[in-house]
């Protein structure tokens, strides 16, 4: 149960087989985009706490029918579940009040490793299903991060491994079998699309990659549900060749009809594909703000260069307005508006790269290191960032990107594990107890280092 996302798998037990995942937005957002506000919202409306624990709730009934569809199997057959998020969703999964999750020393209800039945809950699977919920570390590092932790097993190599699970709240590893802290950065959700002026969840029609040509500021994307790049500047050449074709038309009436509607229905074939860009996800932002910042288009503080160029608006015409530049031009995308990355945009990126990487460098100093012998990227978004732009931008510290793996899911792995192996969930319960918390919010060099985090 994620911030922003939440996935499931339905998995057969003597197997281990995944039958059936799914996913789907938090149906909490409503109530407040990150941690702190939804704990805000909690603290402010009486039935807050209540709210928001019957959506994740019926959220997860519906997720379970729909995995349950493709299984063919019926919910009453689920007899066993577990559920791994942060510290504020496994308080509001519980239907438990987080307001002490507001503020320091940020307490916890329970530690421990939870076990309730299903019916307790209002889990719609069998009414005698055993519902577990691993532990939690500390503070805003939840059963979620355990779960990375039995995934990844830092805790048996003999290599400082960086890991860091990213996400609306991030959430970091450092250490070996000698010893691990973690720590929690308050990232926020524009890394999930969020806080994005075209932003949007990594769907069919979001931008997930971007290039752009230093030279001629010519870009190149590609879009989820597609495999080939999208060159704007071919597209560009065919509207011009489109006004062209028209005058030609207009001008030779002889011209036979087949091959003026020849060229119209090429025309239209490569202007108007099915699946045009609808918004940008959070890879695309990552890497269209990199690409930006590589072009001399925006400076290392984050401002937009003042230039001539049809892509590029700073905002000081007539009207002003906030500085731009035009990612997908009108015509190619599905609304017919252009997608721009936009300098409120670029701000929300440098806020949440620099609250990761500031929360990396705590860890780092504490255990006097300089460099990683590896830097694993967890969660949904960090299975699609590429390593060099998230450098390239100071999302995670340099590294050989031989060495930085994106793994997927790893919460979402370590709760199937979890979920199969009885043994793991003791292993969990020791691994919780032996890590070393770091609470960044009361560390007082964390705002030093979040400042000295923001530039590019």
């Amino acid at each position: 149960v994620g911030t922003t996302t939440v996935a499931g798998h339905l998995c057969h037990l003597r197997t281990g087989e995944i039958l059936a995942s799914a996913s789907q937005m938090n149906p909490q957002v409503p109530f407040g985009e990150d941690l702190m506000s939804r704990v805000s919202y909690a603290m402010m409306n009486a039935d807050g706490t209540d709210r928001m624990h019957r959506a994740i709730v019926e959220g997860l009934n519906t997720m379970i029918l729909e995995m349950c569809a493709q299984a063919s199997i019926q919910p009453t057959d689920i007899i066993e579940m577990v559920l791994v998020g942060n510290t504020t969703m496994h308080h509001l999964l519980l239907g438990v009040d987080p307001r002490e999750l507001g503020g320091s020393p940020f307490s916890l209800v329970t530690h421990s490793a939870v076990d309730v039945k299903a019916r307790d809950l209002g889990i719609k699977i069998n009414p005698g299903a055993n519902l577990h919920i691993p532990p939690c570390e500390a503070g805003h590092v939840g059963a979620d991060n355990v779960g990375v932790l039995v995934a990844e097993t830092p805790y048996n190599s003999d290599l400082q491994q960086l890991i860091i699970d990213i996400g609306t709240n991030g959430e970091i590893l450092l250490g070996n079998r000698e010893q691990i802290l973690s720590a929690s950065s308050p990232t926020g959700p524009a890394f999930e699309g969020a806080q994005i002026l075209h932003g949007m969840r990594a769907a069919a029609g979001a931008i997930e990659r971007v290039r752009v040509d230093p030279a001629t500021l010519d870009v190149k994307y590609k879009i989820i549900g597609k495999e080939e790049w999208i060159e704007s500047k071919e597209i560009e050449r065919l509207r011009e060749q489109e006004i062209e074709n028209s005058a030609q038309i207009s001008q030779s009436p002889n011209l036979p009809i087949s091959e003026a509607e020849r060229r119209r229905a090429k025309r239209d074939a490569l202007l108007n594909p099915e699946l045009k860009a609808a918004g940008i996800c959070g890879s695309g932002i990552i890497e269209a703000i990199a690409e930006l910042f590589k072009a001399g288009v925006i400076a290392s503080n984050g401002r937009f260069a003042e230039f001539s160029h049809p892509r590029l608006r700073t905002g000081l015409g007539e009207g002003g307005g906030k500085a731009e530049f035009v990612l997908v031009w009108g015509h190619e995308t599905n609304s017919g508006q252009e997608i721009v990355v936009q300098s409120d945009d670029v701000r929300a990126i440098q806020l949440g790269k620099a609250a990761l990487y500031a929360g990396t460098k705590l860890l780092m100093n504490r255990m006097d290191l300089a460099t990683v012998d590896r830097i694993v990227l967890a969660g949904g978004f960090g299975s699609y960032i590429d390593p060099l732009h998230a450098m390239i931008l100071g999302l995670i510290p340099d590294c050989e990107l031989s060495k930085v793996q994106p793994v997927g899911n790893a919460a979402g792995d370590g709760a199937r594990m979890i979920l199969l192996d009885k043994t793991k969930r003791q292993e969990a319960v020791d691994r919780a107890r032996w890590v070393t918390y770091i609470e960044t919010a009361v560390e007082p060099t964390f705002q030093e280092e979040f400042v000295g985090s923001l530039d590019f």
